[in-house]
């Protein structure tokens, strides 16, 4: 096999498996006949190590993509690709746009890790392309992803919470139980986490506010430019895949990492809006969004530990402050 991994340093979070360990997932997947060609890992992700396998016999590749092992995943993001695989019927509006899973193993029995088969979609990850487009052409990209968001959260779910659970029977319930486990995450990385725990007091004291998101919408978790796919070809951006959905959840569309992408700047991505539909503005929703960007900084700051980015680690505390401060 040409076995192509990414090479990293001994203490970096991501640790690729073997080339014999492919050969196992594949026989263990395809049938004992099945002969890996060519692995090549994919260095765009920053959690799960993706590889593109040609197998002998068989027309297109497929994507390999294997879970970090269970010691080494934060409490909050435990068992992000089981997630992940119990949302696919869920995203059944935007399936084809999606990649197909093929396999998918939790039983540990071939390697100590989850790992998930999926088909390889076509087209160019979006930052690798989007560049190659005239400004005055964005707006054609961000307005596909606002449809593509629209159409996610007007999926309803049976509970509040990580689709795949644990599922919490009200909106501020979950918030909080969210807040905790980064909280507790932060804990164990030996990071201050005192204004996280403050958030998480901020929300219960305002939980009535929260409350009031009484229907649970599917979020697509973390779905921006760096999990879409543009055809390579098209005279104008034409997304013609998305990817990634390991943490989606059911909850307020407002808190979903795509409405505070679309809303972090007034360029082209204001056509976002044009497709997605106007969002709610009243003093309970802004209050709210202020709880949601502050957790999203603070699972911010333990991605950023995790990648060994210390600068960025301190500079979040100074950012929080912030939110937190109008929250008050």
């Amino acid at each position: 096999m040409d076995f192509q991994p990414v090479e990293r340093a001994s203490e970096a979070f991501q640790q690729s498996v073997t080339a014999q360990e492919i050969a196992e997932i594949c026989r263990r997947a395809f049938g004992p006949e099945a002969v890996p060609v060519s692995a090549v890992e994919l260095g765009t992700g920053m959690y799960n190590n993706v590889y593109c396998v040609a197998l002998a016999g068989r027309a297109e590749p497929v994507i390999l993509r294997v879970a970090p092992e269970e010691g080494r995943q934060f409490r909050s993001e435990r068992h992000l690709m089981r997630n992940e695989y119990a949302a696919q019927p869920w995203l059944a509006v935007i399936a084809p746009l999606m990649p197909r899973v093929l396999a998918a193993d939790w039983s540990h029995e071939v390697i100590g890790r989850d790992w998930m088969i999926q088909t390889c979609l076509d087209g160019v990850p979006a930052p690798e392309r989007l560049g190659a487009y005239p400004r005055t052409q964005w707006s054609a990209f961000f307005g596909q992803m606002g449809a593509i968001a629209r159409s996610v959260h007007h999926v309803r779910g049976p509970h509040f919470g990580p689709v795949g659970g644990p599922g919490h029977g009200t909106w501020s319930e979950a918030v909080i139980a969210s807040l905790e486990e980064i909280a507790a995450d932060l804990d164990g990385a030996g990071l201050d986490a005192g204004d996280v725990r403050k958030v998480a007091a901020v929300a219960a004291h305002g939980r009535a506010a929260l409350d009031e998101v009484t229907e649970p919408r599917l979020l697509t978790g973390d779905l921006w430019t760096v999990n879409a796919l543009l055809d390579p070809k098209a005279p104008e951006p034409v997304i013609t895949g998305v990817l990634d959905f390991d943490r989606a959840w059911f909850g307020d569309p407002a808190a979903d990492w795509t409405i505070r992408m679309a809303t972090a700047k007034q360029d082209e991505r204001t056509a976002f809006w044009e497709t997605y539909g106007a969002v709610d503005r009243s003093p309970a929703a802004v209050w709210r969004a202020g709880i949601y960007e502050a957790r999203h900084l603070a699972a911010i700051r333990l991605e950023r530990h995790r990648l060994g980015k210390a600068d960025a680690v301190r500079e979040s505390y100074d950012t929080l402050a912030g939110v937190l401060a109008a929250l008050a």
